[in-house]
C-alpha cells in the first residue's frame, strides 16, 4: 500500500509539472493524447474512490495478480470508453481546470488508500478483492500511464525505480513468463504491452517469447 501512494503521487506530481503546451502532445497510450491520459487519470482516481468505499461480504475472487486478464490486442483508442475520455478531456480546454480536477479528486485517493484497512475486502468489476490487493495492482496502472505520460515530454521525470521494478514483477507473474535479465524494467515494460517494437537484437534475445508479445493489460 506504500508503493501505491509512492507510484501514485509520483504521478500526480508529473503531471502538475506539465507545461500547458505539453498536454496536446501524443501519449503513450495509442489514440491519446496527454491531456486524454489526464483525463483518464481522473476517471480511475474516481473508481479507487469508489471501490474503497464498496466493502464486500462475499470470499475474495482475486488478487493483485488475478485483477488484470492478458490479451493480444492492442486497443485502438476507438472504443466508446475511449471517445468519451477524449471528449471530456476537450472540454477541460485549459488544462489548469483538468490539472485541478486531478489533484483535487486524485489526493481523496490517495487519503482513502493511506486510511483503509489492508485486509478489508472490497468489491469492483464483479470481483472481490482485499483493500491491499486492489492498491497493490493499481501500481501496474500508475506506473504504465506514467511511462505512457512522459513518453513525448522527456523534461518530466517518469515513474519510481521502485514502482518500475514491482510492475515488471507483477508483469511477468501475470503472463507467466520472465523477460531476460539484460532488458530494463523500462524496457520490458513498453515491449512486454506493446507500447514500442522490440530491437532486433532484442527480439533475438527474447527467443521464444517474442511470439507472445504484446501482452495487454485490461
Amino acid at each position: 500500500m506504500d508503493l501505491f501512494s509512492r507510484t501514485w503521487a509520483a504521478l500526480r506530481a508529473a503531471v502538475a509539472a506539465l507545461p500547458d503546451a505539453e498536454f496536446a502532445k501524443p501519449s503513450g497510450c495509442r489514440g491519446w493524447l496527454v491531456r486524454d491520459l489526464v483525463c483518464h487519470l481522473v476517471i480511475d482516481a474516481q473508481d479507487v474512490l469508489i471501490t474503497l468505499a464498496t466493502p464486500a461480504s462475499t470470499a475474495v475472487t482475486h488478487n493483485a495478480i488475478t485483477y488484470w486478464a492478458v490479451s493480444s490486442e492492442p486497443p485502438m483508442g476507438d472504443d466508446p470508453l475511449s471517445a468519451l475520455i477524449v471528449r471530456l478531456a476537450a472540454a477541460y480546454e485549459d488544462p489548469a481546470l483538468l490539472k485541478f480536477h486531478l489533484d483535487d479528486v486524485g489526493s481523496a485517493a490517495g487519503r482513502a488508500a493511506d486510511m483503509a484497512d489492508p485486509g478489508m475486502r472490497v468489491s469492483t468489476q464483479e470481483m472481490v478483492l482485499t483493500a491491499g490487493d486492489y492498491l497493490s495492482a493499481y501500481v501496474l496502472e500508475w506506473t504504465l500511464h506514467h511511462l505512457d505520460l512522459v513518453a513525448h515530454v522527456p523534461s518530466v521525470p517518469g515513474p519510481p525505480a521502485e514502482g518500475l521494478t514491482r510492475t515488471r514483477a507483477m508483469l511477468e507473474q501475470i503472463a507467466g513468463a520472465e523477460f531476460p535479465a539484460s532488458f530494463s524494467d523500462v524496457d520490458v515494460l513498453l515491449v512486454a504491452t506493446g507500447r514500442r517494437a522490440p530491437t532486433e537484437a532484442e527480439t533475438a534475445a527474447l527467443g521464444d517469447l517474442a511470439a507472445r508479445l504484446p501482452w495487454v493489460l485490461g
